[in-house]
């Protein structure tokens, strides 16, 4: 890794994020389905040209592009999602939508899932987190942890963590900005069970780890990227001080639910 790729993350997810919006204001609301197509068609080309350009000799996964396995074997794999929260991105005032663009290497250390550079942008909010570049600091936890949740697909378990914790749950859009709410202090937690694919936690967790974030899978297990299953089976980022009970609450609750990103 070399921090020329954790600001070719940021500059990519920015880049993308700059279109989408220009998208939104060119083709407006009246069609949504279309626009939503037309903003996973463009950013998908906008990062797949500039990588191609940049990193000729990395690997990618993408949600918008087919599976080239070869990745499977590459020492370096970038994994985008060029546009996370679609359904949020289609509908007018919906800020709650996201760019993300993770850079993902055999050789990193374990503890950091083997991604060593990301961006998440935030386009409709004119904000870019990405590792290497300075993080905003957080509060303490509320007194009520604020847990985030999906605001269209409220997982069954869900409200039974929320009790075991005493929180209070916090809706939002895409997994992106579920977990930069966390980053951001403006929630304390972002549980998730229930399959999501690679693009859409990679790059989210890359940035919660600088930020000095807790995260791992339900059990404690630390996560895994460039798999032949493209698959984040769960996921939870939190506050350190609220991990414990959140793994424990997590565990006995949560389940198999496959409906909740």
């Amino acid at each position: 890794m070399t921090a020329e790729d954790g600001e070719l993350a940021a500059e990519l997810a920015t880049e993308a994020g700059r279109l989408l919006v220009e998208l939104r204001a060119e083709l407006g609301f009246g069609d949504p389905t279309g626009l939503r197509k037309a903003g996973d068609r463009r950013s998908n080309e906008l990062l797949l040209a500039r990588l191609a350009a940049a990193r000729p000799e990395d690997a990618v996964l993408s949600e918008e592009s087919p599976d080239d396995r070869t990745r499977l074997d590459a020492d370096r794999v970038w994994i985008i999602d060029p546009l996370d929260g679609t359904t949020e991105f289609g509908e007018p005032g919906r800020t709650d939508w996201a760019v993300h663009v993770a850079l993902w290497e055999r050789s990193a250390p374990t503890e950091r899932f083997g991604l060593i550079a990301a961006a998440v942008a935030l386009p409709a909010l004119e904000r870019t987190l990405s590792t290497g570049a300075p993080l905003p600091g957080r509060g303490a936890p509320a007194p009520a942890p604020r847990l985030a949740v999906s605001r269209t697909r409220r997982p069954s378990w869900f409200d039974g963590v929320a009790a075991a914790v005493g929180g209070e749950p916090y809706p939002l859009g895409s997994a992106g900005m579920k977990a930069m709410s966390v980053v951001l202090g403006i929630t304390d937690a972002y549980v998730h069970s229930g399959r999501m694919k690679e693009w859409d936690s990679a790059a989210p967790v890359a940035v919660a780890l600088d930020a000095g974030l807790h995260v791992s899978r339900l059990d404690g297990s630390p996560l895994t990227y460039n798999t032949a299953e493209r698959l984040t089976l769960d996921l939870l980022i939190c506050e350190p001080s609220l991990a414990d009970r959140l793994l424990a609450a997590a565990r006995g609750l949560a389940g198999t639910d496959t409906t909740a990103r």
